[in-house]
């Protein structure tokens, strides 16, 4: 097993980049998901309310952030937003941010045709990961939960393989994507070690209405790819065992791992081995 592709995603929910390789922080990859849109009132937007944040292009700089959509002249964000302090709310979760200055909330109001605001996470803002995987001290940027995204190749092919339109892994925002691996064998993995990496699992990712955008036009196209894994990734049909243990609804749809890097100082990259160090036990997958 190996590593075949990388992704960071700098502004939540905003276009991605492909990388090579890339620094293992606490919080998941270097510069991913440290900066967010938020409403004035500090409430985070997703492409769940505005799919045309897809067509957002991110690009990574010297000194800061690259911004670009059709119709508009891009522009340049600093990595530091300044010192102007605001509390943001990710779904339950509530933690302090760093405004960014009326000029650049105005581009991505242009670009979104939303009122927002876009902030950054500063180094000193220390986001708990939820308290059911916390071992102490576990934090995470401004992504929905946790740190990253895992999936298997053969976790897609699978998928569209049922499907008469085959989506490519974009559509799903992973972190990194392994190769060789069985289908769906993330399910079970507990610990994983990523080239010199380590990283413990913490549940299969529950997916929800942004996987039917369509991440080139930053349009909702349809009710795929979640009617096809409704019929057979739900949690009470996939792992009915680990229900409560892992606090999913039974009718969630999953595909994917979230992983929560263990080690410091390490980098992973295209072609690093994977090799799987611990299993759920009696995981009661199918």
């Amino acid at each position: 097993m190996h590593v075949s592709q990388i992704y960071i995603y700098p502004i939540k929910s905003m276009g991605g980049i492909r990388l090579d390789a890339s620094e293992v922080e606490p919080r998941g990859l270097r510069y991913d998901r440290r900066w967010m849109i938020v409403t004035p009132d500090g409430r985070f937007v997703t492409q769940r309310e505005v799919p045309a944040m897809a067509r957002v292009r991110v690009g990574i700089r010297p000194g800061g952030l690259i911004v670009s959509t059709p119709g508009i002249t891009a522009m340049q964000v600093p990595f530091d937003a300044g010192s102007d302090e605001i509390e943001v709310a990710i779904w339950d979760s509530v933690c302090t941010a760093r405004a960014y200055p009326e000029g650049i909330d105005q581009w991505f109001s242009q670009a979104l045709g939303i009122d927002c605001r876009l902030v950054e996470m500063p180094d000193d803002s220390l986001r708990p990961v939820n308290r059911r995987f916390d071992r102490g001290g576990d934090i995470v940027s401004f992504a929905d939960g946790y740190p990253l995204l895992l999936i298997g190749q053969a976790s897609l092919d699978e998928l569209n393989s049922k499907m008469d339109d085959p989506l490519p892994m974009e559509r799903f925002r992973p972190n990194i994507v392994v190769k060789g691996c069985k289908a769906f064998d993330e399910d079970e993995w507990e610990r994983v070690k990523i080239g010199q990496a380590l990283f413990r699992v913490t549940k299969p990712c529950a997916r929800c209405v942004i996987t039917t955008v369509d991440q080139e036009r930053g349009e909702f196209n349809g009710n795929e790819p979640l009617k096809t894994l409704a019929e057979f990734r739900m949690a009470r049909d996939v792992m009915p065992n680990r229900i409560e243990e892992f606090g999913l609804t039974p009718t969630a749809v999953l595909f994917g791992a979230n992983l929560i890097p263990e080690t410091r100082d390490a980098a992973v990259m295209i072609g690093d081995g994977v090799e799987i160090i611990e299993r759920y036990a009696n995981s009661g997958t199918n």
